[in-house]
């Protein structure tokens, strides 16, 4: 017989049982026959109870593992948001780097250019001062012959 056949019947038997006077609804029922009723439904009970039990553990442990695994991914994917965030970083840092070497180099290179222009301005000025000097003492030179010559010619008529 099935838990729910023994439990209808217990519940028949009490139905049926004969009531005491002014007990308040107690009833007298025989007592070997409910406690005979009561080992076949232990008796019956183990195998479903043992299949509920092992279905809850079943279930318990399906839920640990999907804790479990949900925890480990989570715990996956803020590492690799971590170092999404820190080679982003990385990235960023060396792109300001870059840039500020850019500007230091243009830097560096208008204030070389200006440098040598100045440099080359100065030597060309020395130069032409020089040429200046030297041309300068050339005509001098050159009217210091004309007169000489004039003054020859002079002396010679």
């Amino acid at each position: 017989m099935s838990v729910d056949d023994l439990l209808d019947e217990l519940d028949e038997m009490v139905d049926k049982a004969w009531s005491l006077p002014l007990s308040h609804g107690r009833a007298v029922l025989d007592g070997a026959e409910v406690k005979q009723i009561l080992d076949e439904i232990r008796a019956s009970m183990p195998k479903e109870v043992h299949q509920a039990k092992a279905i809850v553990a079943d279930r318990t442990k399906i839920l640990d593992d999907a804790r479990r695994e949900a925890e480990t991914v989570v715990h996956v994917a803020q590492e690799r948001a971590k170092a999404l965030i820190a080679q982003n970083e990385i990235t960023r840092q060396a792109q300001e780097r870059a840039t500020e070497m850019t500007t230091q180099s243009q830097a560096k290179i208008r204030e070389m250019r200006k440098a040598s222009n100045d440099y080359i301005d100065d030597l060309m000025k020395r130069t032409d001062d020089g040429l200046a000097q030297v041309l300068a003492e050339l005509r001098r030179t050159r009217q210091n012959i004309r007169a000489s010559q004039r003054s020859g010619k002079n002396g010679i008529d």
